[in-house]
């Protein structure tokens, strides 16, 4: 998300680097419901004021910053066309008037959604305290939401959606809220739901409501499953129960089966019978499953109709069939011997019979199989969809190649976030700094070990003991950390099940061996040190500290690496029970263990006494 306020003001750069202005305001074209952005004004040196076409000439924009995909003197101006407007002119402290005149509010800020790298559209209209606090300074919006948060309210934005508003006149002395939503018939539905999704949910749920019953389940069917229940625990029944009825049998049962027992079966039972029928055989079957992300729509005939009859199958199904990716071709007991893509389909002649065009040789998953493995194998076999069949080869469904691509796209989030990778969705935490911290995630915890060695050997952090002890930690710290990413990479790279996976044992063994390496480093590093210091006979007490110490290090990493195969058994654990696991949390896991083991051990070399 970004704001009006957040892009105002910011340096324009062009292909080169070099800074051609500051932006001044954005047009739109109004026509739409969730208008995209259509021109850039800028004002240049000298103050001078001009305006370039957004689509044409802007190419990465964030809230820092806009950069241009030409040279300067590439640049050619365009003009504000009739249906345009510019928003921080037209828009900004204008006043809302709902339909009845009612109430009045004024806009203080615009929302918008970023759909991608070089787009903007117009979400709404922020008439609330934060939008006024925001312009002042995004610091001030800061300050209050953690002010509210500390005496346990709430600071809402609140957005007006732009689809609710109508432009009384040019000029724009007024906008008048209405309910019109015409233009979304024009909008793609995965552009739809990720407007929808970007909406404050209490317009989720009145903005679904204005669409007619196929789009509504197009667009359903894009939005995070989270989210979509929310959605239809928002509509009432008979609507959610049509949209659920024209949605594809596997994103209806998906979406099922993401809300609660009583709701679900209500809205089943208002489905029609041939619906709900195909949505429980989907839900009977295990969750990451073939059997759970199958459609159960697909075409088949015998094997010895003809290239005619598969034509004339095709016209005589329904307009909100599955899309068909191949015609699967039946023996006499109806177990399926072949596929026939759409191509060799249609250059065939009428009479030729299908079992001269299907393909011998038909990959086939089994409706328990692990829906990855079917998703590799698609994209393996360059497949449009794999056929699922039971024991004996009967057809079940297919698995098609969209609904493998979520399943890679769901696994590598998963992925990501087990290897520690920051999510996206870091609220109002200063993400910079959220993302320093976790990769840094070592550098606190030595903070905190420098706490506790002074806590232990002394108030004074020039002691021997507390300072040999913050100069060794780091180093044991982050062995520590690398150690948590040793048994990470193996839980991504090898599962449990694979034949060709390398075995515990030799997991451990290979890990008590770094740790022994990097161990053997730090004393090694020691003995190098201390005559290399010349340290006087007073200050020997310094020598056996730093000794002592980095023993301890050395005990550290060992027992970190030998921790290994705790952090790899709780991550197949957790994934035999299908729980994430967060990689920042184990690293901090990894972190805690070896602080505590480094603050024994240099208890045990008898540190606290030299200090």
């Amino acid at each position: 998300m970004i704001y009006l306020s957040q892009m105002v003001g910011n340096p324009v750069y062009d292909l080169e680097g070099e800074q051609i202005g500051r932006v001044n305001d954005l047009g739109i074209a109004t026509g739409e419901v969730f208008p995209r952005v259509t021109s850039l004004a800028i004002v240049g040196p000298g103050k001078t004021p001009f305006m370039i076409s957004w689509r044409k000439y802007v190419d990465t924009f964030n809230e820092s910053e806009v950069r241009l995909r030409v040279i300067k003197t590439d640049i050619r101006f365009s003009y504000l066309q009739p249906n345009e407007v510019l928003i921080a002119r037209d828009l900004l402290d204008k006043q809302i008037v709902d339909t009845r005149g009612m109430r009045v509010v004024r806009v203080n800020d615009l929302k918008f959604s970023d759909t991608s790298s070089s787009q903007l559209r117009l979400l709404g209209a922020e008439v609330g305290a934060r939008g006024i606090l925001r312009t002042l300074s995004p610091h001030l919006e800061t300050i209050a939401l953690k002010l509210a948060k500390t005496f346990g309210k709430s600071l809402p934005e609140r957005i007006i959606a732009w689809n609710y508003m109508d432009l009384l006149d040019r000029d724009l002395s007024d906008v008048k809220l209405s309910v019109s939503h015409k233009t979304l018939d024009d909008m793609h539905p995965a552009d739809i739901a990720d407007i929808i999704e970007r909406l404050d949910p209490r317009l989720r749920g009145q903005v679904f409501a204005q669409l007619d019953d196929e789009q509504a389940a197009d667009a359903m069917a894009e939005i995070d499953e989270d989210k979509a229940a929310e959605i239809m625990g928002d509509l009432d029944e008979r609507s959610a129960s049509r949209m659920l009825s024209e949605m594809d049998p596997d994103d209806a049962a998906e979406l099922v089966s993401e809300l609660d027992y009583d709701k679900a079966e209500k809205l089943l039972a208002l489905m029609g019978i041939k619906e709900q029928k195909a949505v429980r055989q989907l839900l009977g079957y295990r969750e990451d499953t073939a059997g759970r992300i199958m459609t159960s729509e697909f075409l088949s005939l015998p094997e010895d109709a003809t290239v005619a009859d598969a034509v004339e199958a095709m016209r005589r199904l329904d307009e909100d069939f599955e899309t068909i990716r191949y015609l699967y071709v039946e023996d006499e007991e109806g177990l399926v011997t072949g596929a026939i893509s759409l191509n060799d389909l249609i250059v065939a002649t009428d009479g030729t019979h299908l079992k001269d065009l299907a393909s011998d040789e038909l990959i086939t998953a089994g409706p328990d199989d692990d829906q990855e493995d079917v998703a590799e194998g698609i994209a393996k076999y360059n497949l449009l969809a794999m056929p699922v069949v039971d024991d004996k080869g009967k057809m079940l469904g297919v698995v098609t190649v969209d609904d493998a691509l979520d399943v890679m796209e769901e696994e590598h989030a998963e992925d990501l976030q087990i290897a520690g990778a920051p999510r996206s969705d870091t609220g109002d935490r200063p993400r910079d700094l959220f993302i320093i911290v976790v990769r840094n995630l070592w550098f606190p915890f030595w903070i905190a070990g420098i706490v506790a060695c002074i806590a232990l050997f002394g108030k004074s952090f020039g002691t021997p003991a507390a300072l040999a002890s913050a100069a060794v930690l780091p180093a044991a710290l982050i062995l520590a950390d690398a150690a948590a990413s040793y048994a990470t990479n193996f839980f991504l790279e090898y599962n449990s099940d694979d034949e060709d996976s390398p075995s515990i044992a030799g997991f451990f063994l290979k890990g008590i061996a770094i740790g022994l390496l990097f161990g053997l480093v730090l004393i090694i590093t020691s003995g190098l040190l201390l005559p290399a210091l010349h340290l006087p006979h007073e200050l020997a007490i310094l020598g056996d500290a730093v000794g002592h110490s980095f023993a301890a290090g050395a005990g550290t990493v060992i027992a970190s690496f030998a921790l290994s195969l705790v952090w790899l058994l709780i991550l197949r654990h957790r994934d035999n029970k299908n729980k994430e696991t967060s990689g920042l949390a184990l690293s901090v896991a990894a972190l805690t263990a070896a602080l505590i083991i480094f603050l024994a051990l240099i208890n045990l070399c008898g540190v606290g006494i030299t200090g």
